[in-house]
Formats: C-alpha cells, sequence, structure tokens
C-alpha cells in the first residue's frame, strides 16, 4: 500500500490544526504524518520548537468540508486533496549543508590558485558562493583571510570530482590551454617497442630453458657403463 501523502509543512500545519480545530490528536497526527505525541506536546504548548500555524485550506491542501466531516467522525482520516509541489532549483548558486559553509573559502582558495582559467561565475556556481567573495580572497581583504588555507573543494566535499574536471576542462578549452598528456601516451611507439622486446626476452628464456632440458634428457637417455669384478681388476 502507498504511503499518504503529507501537508508540505508537517509541524507547522499540525499547530494550526490543534489552534483552530476540533479534531482528535490521532486525526492530526495521521494526517501530517507526525506523531500522536508531538501533537499533544503542541497542544499543552510543551514542545521543544514553536511552530507558526500554516492554514492547509489556504495551502488548497484540505477543504472545510473534509476538516467538519472528520470533526463529526472521529473514526474518519482525512485526505490531502494535493501533494505539494515540487520546488525545483533552476538558477542561482548551489546550496552547501550549514556545516560545510565554512570551508568555502578554502575551496575558493585552492581554486585561484591551482586554477586561474576558471572564471569567477564558474567558481561561484561550482562552489555556491559570490564574486565579491571570491574577488576578496583574491585580493586578500576577506575578514578571515589569515585562517583560509587552499584546500581540494572535492576533499572539502563542495563539490565532486567529475564536476570539477568538466569546469577545468572548459574553462581550459576556452583558454586555449593543452590538454596535459598522460605518460603512456607520451612513450608512443617506444612504449610498444619496449613491451616487444620484453616478449621476445621471455620467449628466448623459455627456449633456452627448453634446450637445457633437451640437453639433460638427452644425456639420461645414454646407456650406462656397467663395471664387472672382471673389467675393474683387468691389467691394463
Amino acid at each position: 500500500m502507498a504511503e499518504q501523502a503529507t501537508p508540505l509543512m508537517q509541524h507547522a500545519t499540525a499547530s494550526w490544526l490543534v489552534d483552530n480545530t476540533a479534531l482528535s490528536f490521532e486525526q492530526i497526527a495521521e494526517f501530517c504524518g507526525i506523531h500522536i505525541l508531538e501533537v499533544n506536546a503542541m497542544a499543552d504548548d510543551l514542545a521543544s520548537s514553536k511552530y507558526t500555524g500554516r492554514d492547509p485550506v489556504q495551502a488548497h491542501e484540505l477543504t472545510h468540508a473534509e476538516i467538519e466531516k472528520a470533526e463529526k467522525d472521529p473514526n474518519y482520516r482525512m485526505v490531502l486533496q494535493k501533494g505539494p509541489d515540487q520546488v525545483r532549483r533552476t538558477k542561482g548558486p548551489r546550496y552547501t549543508p550549514v556545516s560545510k559553509r565554512q570551508d568555502k573559502p578554502d575551496g575558493i582558495s585552492w581554486l585561484l590558485r591551482n586554477h586561474p582559467e576558471i572564471s569567477d561565475a564558474q567558481v561561484g556556481k561550482l562552489i555556491g558562493t559570490t564574486r565579491t567573495t571570491i574577488n576578496a580572497i583574491r585580493e586578500r581583504e576577506h575578514w578571515n583571510i589569515a585562517n583560509i588555507a587552499p584546500k581540494d573543494p572535492v576533499t572539502l566535499g563542495l563539490c565532486s570530482q567529475r564536476e570539477l574536471d568538466a569546469v577545468v576542462a572548459k574553462a581550459a578549452k576556452k583558454a586555449g590551454i593543452e590538454p596535459e598528456v598522460a605518460d603512456d601516451t607520451k612513450l608512443g611507439g617506444d612504449k610498444e617497442a619496449l613491451i616487444a622486446e620484453l616478449h621476445e626476452e621471455r620467449a628466448q628464456a623459455a627456449r633456452d630453458a627448453e634446450a637445457a632440458l633437451s640437453g639433460e634428457t638427452g644425456e639420461e637417455d645414454a646407456a650406462p657403463v656397467v663395471h664387472t669384478a672382471e673389467t675393474l681388476f683387468k691389467d691394463s
């Protein structure tokens, strides 16, 4: 059975229903998708957090008729009129968790030092910061510049390696910078010649070992000399 949809702001909606309806705590808890003890705490004003009520009728998540029907029948379970609208973020800097925001200056400093070809707009989009902050760090005018240490933003968890590589490649292409050639590519024909030489050495070693083994086998196949008392003590 599919899980029932809940209001966008569960606790705020529950707080409004507690203050403005005669619904049972169980009905409110089930509709909002929270524990009945949380609803009880709101009613007794014992909740650790105070929530500003949110009207589900005005949000088009409930109707007055639905609420009245539930108030008349304690066993009735209200149904959400529509699911909360999904908010899609398409523009603006990326969201960074609060716990990692203090690492942003270190990541920006690392990018400015190691990839000066990346534009401020690209840095801002990658890290989720503003051009003002980027410029302040570049000009060493940031309020906390003494404590900023360049650190890889991937290691800090500010972006993924794939995202960083894509931005660096795009900036390098725009700036006309040739990408670094791997050592294997630089070797070219020399690498292939070396591999062929190693294969030949192994083959020669195998042939030498086979020849040595054949020689030992030939010696073993020769008829052994059998000595008797007569041959041993025969006068010369």
